[in-house]
C-alpha cells in the first residue's frame, strides 16, 4: 500500500513537472522521479515482478541522466 502511494505521488509530480513551461518545474522532474524508484523497486520485488523491475532499472538510469542534466552539469 504504502509503495503504491508513493509511486502514485512521485510519478505524477515527475511526468506533471516534467511537461511543465515552467523551466524551474522541469528542473525538478528527475528529482521527483529518483525519489520514487525504490518504491517501484520495493513494490516490483515484492510482487515477484522482474520484467517491471528491469522496466524500473530503465527508469532510474533515464531520471539520473535527467538529474546529471539539470543539477550537475549546469
Amino acid at each position: 500500500m504504502i509503495e503504491q502511494m508513493g509511486i502514485a505521488l512521485t510519478g505524477v509530480i515527475a511526468v506533471a513537472f516534467s511537461q511543465s513551461d515552467n523551466p524551474t518545474r522541469r528542473r525538478w522532474a528527475p528529482v521527483f522521479g529518483l525519489i520514487g524508484q525504490p518504491f517501484w523497486f520495493w513494490a516490483a520485488i515484492a510482487a515477484e515482478q522482474w520484467g517491471v523491475l528491469a522496466v524500473s532499472v530503465l527508469y532510474a538510469i533515464a531520471w539520473a541522466r535527467g538529474f546529471y542534466a539539470f543539477w550537475i552539469r549546469r
